[in-house]
């Protein structure tokens, strides 16, 4: 009788730590599926401000078109930045892509100063306003990436389900962080 008590116990000692366990595997997963999409949602926005750049950049070559040298940079900022893999995984790396672009659609922002037709021109102020908007949107993305690389990171860092994340190999993810601290805001936009 007793070694059926013993094994009883045991079993469902067994069963209590195996619920706990896919609990907490199961929550890790959806951490990292919130990660993911969250990581999507900064690429969809990524996506339509380099979709956006091609035509900004046609615009100004109309007005501007000695202005080849600025142009020509966000134009290779576009591309080198559309090169660095869309994943979660290589977030540093498309941090630092995003301020190269950021910095080379400020300048050509600023080229509308000295350019007055271009200033007027509707379709330049739509496109300002348009990527104005996606950079707003990129920034509410990146905000929210953040926060859930963070509930996930610490999920995976902390004890027990730390155990939990070495057995199984859940991975740290990185940050979305922009490195310079004018590339932390959104190219000025003015129509005055």
């Amino acid at each position: 009788m007793t070694g059926w008590i013993i094994t009883g116990v045991v079993v469902a000692v067994f069963v209590i730590v195996l619920v706990i366990v896919v609990g907490m595997y199961n929550t890790l997963v959806r951490k990292r599926i919130d990660t993911e999409n969250g990581w999507a949602q900064i690429d969809v926005q990524l996506k339509r401000r380099y979709d956006l750049i091609p035509n900004l950049v046609e615009t100004v070559k109309g007005y501007a078109s000695h202005e080849k040298e600025t142009l020509e940079n966000v134009i290779q900022a576009r591309n080198q930045a559309v090169q660095v893999p869309s994943d979660a995984m290589h977030a540093a790396q498309k941090a630092g892509a995003e301020n190269m672009l950021t910095q080379a659609l400020g300048r050509l922002f600023a080229l509308s100063e000295a350019y007055p037709d271009l200033k007027a021109n509707q379709n330049f102020a739509q496109l300002q306003e348009e990527i104005s908007s996606t950079e707003n949107k990129i920034g509410y993305a990146r905000q929210h990436y953040n926060d859930t690389v963070g509930r996930y990171d610490e999920a995976i860092q902390s004890f027990p389900s730390n155990i939990v994340a070495g057995v199984f190999n859940f991975k740290p993810a990185e940050y979305f962080e922009l490195e310079e601290a004018e590339a932390r805001e959104a190219p000025k936009v003015s129509f005055s």
